[in-house]
């Protein structure tokens, strides 16, 4: 019996939803949520990125500027952007787009956000609210909420629950096993890496694998590795030679999981729809409402 596919597509329809109606009500009261993308270079996938987050904004009547600058930009001038940016009261969240080019330190470009408008999540104050427990203060990163929001919009409740992450990146593992420690509530949270030992055991161990190893690691979760009625969250994205894109979990998992995620189509279908949901979470925290 196949698992049930769950897409991101229908789940970030539902949150734009909720996001629409929250924005329509800010609106009334004088307020009208802006995110600021600072875009740096022609990365033909970060200007995707970009424009997508345009798109999705307008769908809910958020406002998402992009601020265009040159590849070749000095460090300076970007720092000087986002420091603007910081001062203007009319942007509530701001996002520099990745990668950034060789010639630019990425920390201190990331540092200079000042964390109340960090959508992503990237500051170490916005990444301490998650390890504190203080999510209701948080502006979460947007691929581990991508996660929770597809696990728990299916129906399944973290809680007790023996769940497995492969990936300790600070993008995406870390801060997703805090969110399910504190989501969860009792779950035992392990996290794994591509140089676990015996990481197969640990995954046939879990009734919830999320797998976010990323880097090259496409199809590191083979599907006897998978414990049959699982829940697989596959939060990686991997280029294959060809140009294709895959994740970390064979496709033929889907043959004995409970619940998994497509790639593409699963979480990275959320993550932009979260960004605007965080900017939204920003000006109320940032306005006391």
């Amino acid at each position: 019996m196949s698992a049930k596919v769950i897409k991101g597509a229908p789940i970030a329809e539902e949150i734009r939803a909720e996001l629409k109606a929250e924005i329509d009500g800010l609106k009334e009261k004088g307020f009208t949520p802006k995110l600021s993308v600072v875009l740096v270079g022609d990365d033909p996938g970060s200007v995707w990125y970009a424009r997508n987050k345009v798109t999705t904004g307008e769908k809910m009547g958020a406002l998402v500027e992009v601020h265009e600058l040159a590849t070749d930009t000095p460090e300076a001038d970007v720092v000087a952007l986002v420091k603007k940016l910081n001062a203007d009261d009319d942007v509530h969240g701001i996002l520099v787009e990745l990668p950034l080019p060789g010639h630019i330190n990425k920390a201190n470009v990331m540092n200079a956000i000042l964390p109340a408008k960090d959508v992503d999540g990237v500051t170490a104050e916005q990444r301490g609210y998650v390890l504190g427990d203080m999510e209701s203060m948080a502006l979460v990163p947007a691929t581990p909420l991508a996660c929770i929001e597809l696990i728990q919009r299916a129906g399944v409740d973290i809680k007790g629950k023996k769940v497995t992450v492969i990936g300790r990146g600070d993008t995406v593992g870390r801060p997703l096993a805090m969110l399910l420690l504190s989501r969860g509530r009792d779950a035992t949270v392990t996290v794994c890496h591509s140089r676990t030992a015996d990481l197969a055991a640990e995954c046939r161990a879990a009734e919830i694998l999320i797998a976010a190893a990323g880097a090259g690691a496409d199809h590191l979760v083979k599907k006897d590795d998978v414990k049959p009625g699982a829940i697989v969250i596959d939060a990686a994205i991997n280029e294959k030679p060809d140009g294709s894109i895959t994740g970390d979990v064979d496709p033929a998992a889907e043959e004995v999981a409970g619940v998994i995620t497509p790639v593409p189509g699963g979480v990275g279908s959320l993550t932009t729809t979260i960004i605007v949901g965080n900017t939204v979470k920003a000006l109320k925290l940032q306005k006391g409402l």
